[in-house]
Parts: C-alpha cells; structure tokens; sequence
C-alpha cells in the first residue's frame, strides 16, 4: 500500500510593526516633493520625468492591499531614508530570517504535536535568504535541536508549494520521516519605497508547515497530500536583481535597478490564464472538476488576479469562503500568501473536503497541492 503524507500542523508569526497604506503615501508623496524640486529644470528640459503622487485609493484598487505588516518599522518612512533600518547581528547571534523561522516552527511543532526529536528535515524556501551560507534552514535546525539535515530552497513567490512538494516527496521515498518546511518572508530591504508602482507591494511575515506520513500523524486536524504539481516556465517580467556579484560589476546596491520590479500588465494578461489551466489539469489528473473543491487557498499578490482566476475556474466569482483573501492586511506576502490563507482558514472544513494550495510568481513559476481533510 503506498504510504500517504500529510499536512499536520501549520504556524504563522506576524511581526508587531503594521504599515498602512496612508502612511506609505503621506512619505512618498514627500519624497516626490523633493524629487520634483531638485529636479526641477530637467523636469522642465523634458529629460527628466516628474514624479506623480500616489493616494491609498489608487493602491487598493489596483491590489486591494490596505495594509501590511513589517519585520522593522524604522526608517521606511524617514524621509531621508526611506528603508528598514535593521541593525547588523553578530555572526553568534540568531540571525534576523532564522529568528522569524523560530517563531513559526514553533507553533506548527505545538500544532502537530512534535518535538524536535521527531523531525529530520528541514527547509527554509523563500523569495530572498538574508545569506548565502550557512544555510538559513541549518541555523533554525539548531536553534530548534532537530537532528538531520536542512537546506535553503529559493523559488521567489512559487517558494512555499515548492517546498512543500519537495516535503511530500522525501517522506513519500523515505528519505525523511517528518518535515518542517517554513517560509520567512522577510521582503521589505528589497522593497524601493521610492517607486509609485512597487513601494506599496510587499509585506512580512513567516509560516510554517509539518509534513509526515500518516502513520506517525498524532494531530486532530491535518490534511492529506493527494497530489503535487509543479511548473515554470522563463520570463523577465518579475525580476530582483540584487546579488554578490554586484560587488564585482561597480554597481550601486542601492540604485533603482537592484529591487524588485515588474511589468504588472504582462504579468496579469500571462499569469493568469496559465495558472487557471495548471490548476484545471492538476485537478483533471486526478479525475477531479474544479467545482469538487470546497476552498481555494491561492497565492496573495493582487486581488485582480485573484478574482480571475476563480473566474476562470469557476465561470463565477467564488465567495469568500471558498477562496478567503488575506492580502488586504497582510499585502503580497512573496511565498508566503496561500498558507497564510491556509492557516487561518481550514479549520471549519469537515472530513473528506477538497482544497487547493496555489502559488505562482516570478520565474514563471506555479505550485499547487490538492489536499483533503481527514
């Protein structure tokens, strides 16, 4: 009999810091004073292009983000600054990302009811790691005393199912008895708070998941794994520049062309319908139609493409039951977005529900799991 795997507890840690909409555009549009200003004669000249200000009205209605929280407050809305001000750790410190991976496991172990000796696995898979090595995920490793072996996984948006498939395949084989796989999702130093079109984008936070067989499985609420689906496909369309080799091109980390950046119209017109049609034929696979899925827990960067897709899926906008937003408090989360969905809405779902984790982002990249309550 082939051995199934589940999903048996989940966590979610939020850092204390909230950023609101108003107070991103009250600095912004700040800073476009001065922009105007210093550039006042090129703006005149036509070889410089005025700034425009931004309204927390133009942001909710292009994402539907009315806030976010953030790991470090101070200095994104210092004026002149204008980005976190996190202070520097020593190397015998837990770093920033392994201390917000901490927070999350912890609670997911509680959940599942596992300690750290019942774990041999784990990852940390993300949008950015705060190092290149030691991996992260070996740091929270020993931060938790989990014997085994960890890794980093980075997969920009798409990161979390990723990792969780990766999760379902080792228990799957054998290769790993339990898995604690998390995402802290520590995006604000890549965010340029100087640009109308990204500044108001991202948020932090950090989630946590266990993945076992179902024979070890102890907790009262878990979920099957009935199936994994995984796809990318080359685009330039989402893209984060910032790296070590920045050092060797005599480039400035901090100019413009280091964060994140997008073409946000492609990206709706492309991603969309390829999302849809991977999540049809996931389902196909297993000779299910989208209409036996009781709750869509999809990826939470733009309510538009939200309402899309589910429109596609569905022929009709679901309600929000059966594909809950959290995007509106907690903004574009990178990977991070369908399990924070996932964590704070399953648990009104009876035994033997369908449901969908779904991500999709950069690369392009689209992961999904089906999952059913057992």
């Amino acid at each position: 009999m082939s051995k199934k795997v589940v999903i048996s507890g989940t966590g979610l840690w939020i850092p204390e810091n909230t950023l609101t909409n108003e107070e991103l555009v009250d600095c912004y549009n700040q800073h476009v004073d001065v922009f105007n200003e210093e550039h006042k004669q090129d703006i005149s000249d036509n070889t410089v292009v005025a700034k425009a200000y931004s309204s927390a009205a133009f942001i909710e209605k292009a994402s539907g983000i009315k806030s976010r929280y953030i790991y470090q407050k101070k200095g994104v809305l210092d004026i002149d600054r204008m980005r976190p001000d996190i202070p520097v750790r020593r190397n015998d410190e837990l770093s920033d990302q392994a201390e917000m991976a901490v927070h999350a496991a912890k609670q997911a172990m509680e959940k599942a009811g596992k300690s750290a000796e019942d774990i041999d696995a784990v990852i940390v898979s993300c949008a950015y790691t705060q190092r290149s090595y030691p991996a992260i995920a070996i740091e929270v490793q020993e931060a938790l005393g989990i014997v085994g072996f960890g890794f980093d996984m980075l997969v920009a948006c798409s990161a979390a199912t990723f990792a969780l498939q990766r999760s379902y395949e080792m228990v799957k084989a054998g290769t790993a008895k339990c898995v604690l796989a998390i995402n802290p999702e520590l995006t604000s130093p890549q965010v340029n708070y100087k640009d109308r079109d990204s500044h108001f984008i991202f948020g932090d936070v950090s989630v946590a998941t266990i993945v076992e067989s179902e024979e070890t499985c102890s907790a009262s609420d878990s979920f099957e794994i009935l199936s994994t689906k995984t796809f990318t496909q080359y685009s330039n369309n989402i893209r984060s520049n910032f790296g070590y080799v920045l050092n060797a091109n005599d480039t400035d980390p901090l100019d413009k062309t280091q964060y994140f950046s997008q073409n946000g119209r492609t990206v709706y017109k492309e991603v969309c319908p390829m999302a849809a049609k991977h999540l049809s034929d996931h389902l196909g696979s297993l000779d299910l139609k989208n209409e036996d899925i009781k709750r869509w827990w999809l990826h939470q960067a733009n309510i538009n493409m939200n309402k899309l897709i589910c429109s596609i899926l569905l022929d009709r906008q679901p309600s929000e039951e059966e594909a809950p937003i959290v995007l509106d408090q907690f903004a574009n989360t990178a990977s991070a977005g369908s399990l924070i969905a996932f964590n704070m809405y399953h648990e009104d779902l009876e035994q033997g529900d369908l449901g969908v984790i779904c991500s999709f982002g950069a690369g392009y990249s689209i992961g999904s799991l089906v999952v059913k309550k057992r």
